[in-house]
């Protein structure tokens, strides 16, 4: 049996590399040879024990490759052929999907719906930190990468270019908005590009690293906030002559950002979430006009599928978004353990790393 390379989550606290069967494919499944993938803050959240997966379980849903083997059923492609698929997979025909809630794919379940199921590398099945992956339902997730484009400029595409950028879609920003994003993260950056494509003429960002308030700055920003400088909703008033935000894009998942975020709303904005939480949120009263204020809360999880993933790629081919920037540090699949360890502590001014075996 052929061995591979793979990022393992053993248990809290520890992913290690070691070596796993390369799988077997199915009539409709896809085996894709990783040429370069990344580290989630999901991932992190799984190597803290804060996001539970089975031991064993290879980590990571950000792949970008080569078709190694197709399936005896899977029409429309060849081997050899570069490809990405979406962190979201899904698998195109449960009730879920064919009502728009892919993220939320329930094949296989009675009524067709299932909370996150459309997230399964690195969640329920295999992920693509390893040498190889297997995507199931490929005529449905895989996206043929255009020759011009290299790995570096859609490698943001899976899962963070797609999840930032439903923040604003979520949000419904329109042309002449004001949009406040918490948290410059990767995904938060993405927010703020994803705020600008959709119209939005003020654009707040919130952080408190100088490194990432001028990648923010570059990608549309108008103002940047620094939370330690004093009350970040007080700052946000002040800019906007106290009228508050028309959305307010929460990338970070902590219930200090929340509060801020519907703190920081007009009357009738929206409060679009991103971010994933690890323990329950309590909504502030008065911030929430005591259930009156005609405001929404939203969240999203990141839209995948293969006609998602050729529209990204289309908005890196024409230049109007460059996120190649977002790739701050690089790693041989091998020392995976060291980008961990990089990561999770956000050392040396991290934003993303690349992975390539």
């Amino acid at each position: 049996m052929q061995k591979m390379k793979a990022a393992i989550f053993v248990e809290k606290g520890r992913i290690v590399l070691d070596e796993k069967p390369i799988p077997d494919v199915g009539p409709l499944d896809a085996l894709i040879r990783i040429t370069t993938t990344t580290i989630c803050g999901t991932d992190v959240h799984i190597l803290k024990g804060e996001y539970p997966v089975e031991k064993g379980l290879t980590i990571g849903h950000e792949p970008v490759g080569i078709i190694e083997k197709l399936g005896s059923a899977v029409e429309g492609y060849a081997e050899g052929q570069r490809v990405i698929a979406g962190a979201i997979t899904p698998s195109g025909h449960s009730y879920a999907c064919l009502c728009g809630c892919g993220s939320q794919d329930g094949a296989g379940t009675k009524h067709g719906f299932k909370a996150m199921g459309g997230w399964k590398f690195g969640n329920t099945i295999d992920g693509c930190q390893a040498e190889y992956v297997l995507v199931k339902d490929a005529m449905a997730n895989l996206s043929p990468i255009p020759d011009h484009l290299t790995d570096d400029q859609v490698l943001m595409c899976p899962d963070i270019m797609s999840t930032g950028f439903s923040g604003a879609e979520s949000g419904g920003v329109r042309i002449g908005d004001t949009v406040v994003v918490f948290a410059l993260g990767p995904i938060g950056l993405c927010a703020v590009a994803g705020a600008k494509l959709m119209g939005a003429t003020t654009i707040i960002g919130v952080d408190t690293l100088a490194s990432r308030m001028e990648v923010a700055r570059k990608l549309g920003a108008d103002h940047v906030i620094d939370f330690k400088a004093g009350d970040p909703v007080e700052q946000i008033m002040a800019l906007t002559d106290g009228r508050g935000v028309d959305v307010a894009i929460e990338a970070l998942g902590t219930q200090a950002t929340f509060r801020s975020a519907l703190q920081s709303l007009r009357p009738g904005g929206t409060l679009s979430s991103l971010g994933v939480y690890s323990s329950d949120l309590t909504i502030p009263l008065g911030a929430f006009s005591a259930g009156l204020g005609d405001n929404k809360i939203v969240t999203t999880l990141c839209p995948g599928g293969k006609e998602r993933m050729r529209r990204l790629m289309e908005v890196c081919a024409s230049g109007r978004v460059d996120l190649k920037p977002l790739v701050t540090h690089r790693f041989r699949l091998d020392d995976i353990e060291e980008a961990y360890e990089l990561f999770a502590n956000q050392r040396d001014g991290v934003l993303k790393v690349a992975i390539q075996p």
